[in-house]
């Protein structure tokens, strides 16, 4: 990357690189103020940087083989449905935070697959904004960095994510999963023991949450919170409320706006439940909360697809398998598996073989390492 920016622009870049991201569980309940446990990949943006003065920020992508050229005195309020759209919004949010971007040249690459549920565009803001920040000369702190990049994908580019992805994105913890109170934006880890591997299936059915069906099911989550607070003033969102209290009040909820509510809610108790199966090495458990977690997913907030239900039915038949959910927005995307390390490339190829034989298609797999957040790479 060093080499290749050097030899496009002439200057010897700063590099920064941030994670994908698993969500082992915890889908949708960032948005919902309450607690989910994310994991960093080696799966990573990078982000070559060079500062220019010419006002402008001068793009190149290594995979897209694509260039971009963005005003910084022009970058407008919204996107416009370009891959562009994620940096323009960082960089519009450094100036709002009173950075002075004078320019910039930078080059990307990566490996995040793109429309997984991986995280991808988290990764590139949080990798982007670091880089803008160093060739302005400024600094900020990692959990600014986070939000800012969450504004910049919610306000900018148009989809409605939780802190989740950002905050993983900057605050990784190598062989650790973070369990994230999202109220407090404060976490704690969860190890991920050597004996197992998180591996990652890649269902081939892509989304977007740039609206659609992740949009809808933000409203109806919305919804539920409003009703909630009307019996009981002091809940603030869905994580104040408990399932004995949601049950109460399912006569006055209509039924789906119901149904999505409890995964939230009783996702916020699994993930507190999965944090105590993995400190105390508990694998078994963690495995069956896991698969539990998918029912939730699939079944009450219909946030699944037969690509990925098929996926997890795939996976907890073979031996090695503690337990499999889908990751991510949903809706497509890629399922998690928790599997004995040793087994962890057997598990992966009978999987693909099984479901390219199910469905015909081919689907990609990982078995990532977790890693650290976002960092500037040295030499």
């Amino acid at each position: 990357m060093r080499a290749l920016h050097r030899e496009k622009n002439g200057r010897n870049p700063f590099l920064f690189r941030a994670p994908g991201r698993v969500s082992v569980i915890g889908a949708h309940t960032d948005y919902a103020e309450g607690f989910c446990i994310p994991a960093a990949l080696d799966l990573s943006t990078l982000v070559a940087a060079s500062p220019s003065s010419d006002g402008q920020i001068r793009i190149h992508t290594v995979e897209l083989q694509q260039e971009a050229v963005l005003p910084l005195q022009a970058l407008g309020d919204k996107g416009y449905g370009h891959w562009s759209d994620y940096i323009a919004g960082v960089a519009r949010e450094l100036q709002r935070a009173g950075v002075d971007l004078h320019g910039a040249t930078l080059t990307i690459s990566g490996d995040v697959p793109i429309g997984a549920g991986l995280s991808s565009s988290a990764s590139l803001e949080v990798a982007a904004a670091a880089a803008l920040l160093r060739v302005a000369g400024a600094e900020m702190p990692g959990l600014e960095i986070a939000r800012l990049a969450r504004r910049a994908e919610n306000d900018y580019v148009g989809a409605p994510c939780g802190i989740m992805d950002q905050f993983i994105a900057v605050h990784g913890v190598a062989g650790n999963a973070l369990v994230l109170d999202c109220r407090t934006l404060t976490a704690e880890p969860a190890p991920i023991p050597d004996t197992v591997r998180l591996v990652i299936l890649n269902s081939m059915v892509k989304h977007s949450i740039a609206g659609g069906e992740y949009g809808v099911r933000r409203a109806q989550v919305a919804e539920a919170t409003r009703m909630m607070t009307a019996l009981d003033p002091a809940v603030r969102a869905l994580r104040d409320v408990s399932l004995g209290a949601l049950n109460a009040a399912q006569e006055q909820m209509d039924c789906v706006v119901f149904r999505r509510a409890r995964h939230i809610v009783t996702e916020n108790q699994r993930v507190l439940d999965l944090a105590a199966a993995l400190r105390s090495g508990d694998l078994r458990q963690a495995g069956k909360i896991m698969v539990a977690s998918h029912a939730s997913y699939r079944d009450d907030f219909d946030g699944s697809c037969e690509e990925c239900d098929l996926l997890v039915e795939l996976a907890v038949a073979l031996p090695s398998c503690y337990g499999s959910c889908l990751t991510g927005g949903g809706f497509g995307g890629c399922t998690v598996s928790l599997v004995d390390a040793e087994q962890s490339a057997a598990f992966a190829g009978a999987l693909r073989e099984q479901y390219r034989s199910r469905t015909g298609i081919e689907p990609q797999y990982f078995i990532p390492k977790v890693a650290d957040g976002l960092h500037e790479v040295s030499l």
